[in-house]
């Protein structure tokens, strides 16, 4: 660890590329003590006291406490991520996007500008309905969020949020391009790390105070550690699938046959299954905000509500969807199984071209499965610790699973901070992937070095 210190520090460019990161996470953070004009920060931040344990304190958590205090940058980098959804599942049935795809660079970098301008719309209609919400919702002591509320207010909202989306978006798009990668993952993780502190001093005042025992939050860490490593141990988790490579003939020159392997990852989409999940989840209370005169449109608001079982339900169907999605896009057999037969490899017992496509996508198939059942299990922890699982409005058995259930399972453990799986894959899966990419550019400059090295004494020789 020390030596690999040393040499990011003694390497320039890696130095100021993580110099560079670290810079324009600053300037995020910094849009955090930016408030949107208009707002009544005491009925605020009461609000959101009372609804911490809601769908509200798990969006705050992706916009790095933003959306509680209803900054510039409230809207956090959720219109890109929905924005990007929605290209994405474009480009499967629009021929226009499915032939950009296929282009290369320049295909990639106009389907990144149609993004930008669905984050823009999107962002547009999300603070719409941040301001509509905001202007409808009052305190139970008659305090108003709002100060002045009207169509001036709605306006100067829609205005300044979408302008800090846009920003945090390019604030990612230059971490990616000048810095260590993962612009956009980076943004959550720092987002959802950034609240652990304050998380960590409420507990202890809780305990100070008789909320909370020590033997209960001792249980907690425990729980939370054994979280931890088994999210390292199923990322780093992965099938090898071998590789033959047959003897030779190039040119003149013989190669050898060398065995090999294709390396298959449990959890192939990582983070991002979770995070396009929430995101298209929320959509539909975003939209039933808007019209919250109509009583279909309240209904379908009250079912999705967080820890309802329609929510849940959709949230895990959700995350299975997009597990195999991704692992669709990001991974195809078919051009794997191509290349392989071009390259004169082979799997084992497997005959060379569709026979090997058809094996890889079964393997594939089954090891999405497993990794999609490990997403959802460790996405709906959060619920299960704040408000437990809410049963009672199912039909039917609701009722009776409601009086049989135990109460820690109906509502849940007591925790008074947002903890829960899906906030620590993102920060397990984010960290893991970023000393990745820091280890790669080391091995590439070390590597660099050492031809340098080599050229130099062949001259001298």
């Amino acid at each position: 660890m020390i030596n690999a210190v040393r040499s990011i520090v003694r390497i320039p460019d890696l130095r100021t590329r993580i110099l560079f990161t670290l810079g324009m996470l600053a300037v995020y953070r910094l849009g955090n003590h930016v408030p949107t004009p208009g707002v009544n920060p005491a009925a605020l931040t009461a609000f959101f006291e009372q609804n911490r344990a809601t769908w509200f304190g798990f969006v705050d958590m992706f916009s790095g406490g933003n959306l509680s205090q209803v900054t510039v940058f409230a809207l956090g980098i959720m219109p890109y991520i929905s924005a990007s959804i929605i290209l994405q599942l474009l480009t499967l049935v629009w021929p226009y996007l499915e032939k950009l795809s296929k282009e290369g660079e320049l295909g990639r970098k106009k389907i990144t500008q149609y993004t930008r301008y669905g984050t823009v719309i999107l962002a547009v209609i999300q603070s719409a309905s941040i301001a509509v919400f905001l202007q409808s919702q009052a305190l139970p002591d008659g305090m108003n969020l709002v100060n002045e509320p009207g169509l001036s207010f709605t306006l100067m909202t829609i205005l300044t949020m979408t302008a800090g989306t846009v920003f945090i978006m390019w604030i990612g798009e230059q971490i990616t391009e000048r810095g260590i990668g993962n612009g956009m993952s980076l943004l959550i993780f720092a987002g959802i790390v950034v609240m652990f502190p304050s998380a960590i001093l409420t507990t202890v005042q809780n305990i100070r105070v008789g909320q909370q025992t020590v033997f209960g939050v001792a249980l907690l860490v425990v729980f939370m550690i054994a979280v931890l490593a088994f999210i390292v141990f199923v990322e780093r988790g992965q099938r090898r699938v071998p590789v033959q490579y047959a003897k030779r003939f190039v040119g003149r020159r013989m190669y050898q046959g060398q065995s090999t392997h294709i390396p298959l990852k449990i959890n192939t989409g990582g983070v991002i299954p979770v995070i396009f999940a929430s995101s298209i989840i929320a959509l539909p209370q975003t939209f039933a905000s808007l019209f919250t005169e109509s009583r279909w449109m309240a209904a379908i608001a009250e079912q999705l509500r967080w820890g309802m079982p329609l929510y849940t339900l959709l949230y895990v169907v959700s995350i299975l969807f997009f597990c195999y999605f991704y692992t669709a896009i990001v991974f195809k057999p078919a051009d794997v199984a191509d290349n392989m037969r071009k390259s004169g490899g082979y799997v084992p017992g497997i005959r060379p071209g569709r026979p090997t496509a058809r094996y890889l996508d079964a393997v594939l198939g089954k090891l999405t499965f497993v990794g999609a059942i490990y997403l959802a299990a460790v996405a709906v922890l959060p619920e299960f610790l704040l408000n437990g699982f809410t049963v009672a409005p199912i039909p039917v058995v609701g009722p009776w699973l409601d009086s049989v259930l135990p109460t820690f399972i109906t509502e849940g453990m007591g925790v008074t901070f947002y903890f829960g799986g899906t906030s620590i894959l993102i920060v397990v899966g984010v960290a893991m992937d970023t000393a990745q990419q820091v280890e790669s550019q080391l091995i590439m400059r070390n590597y660099e070095g050492f031809l340098q090295r080599g050229r130099i004494r062949g001259r001298r020789g």
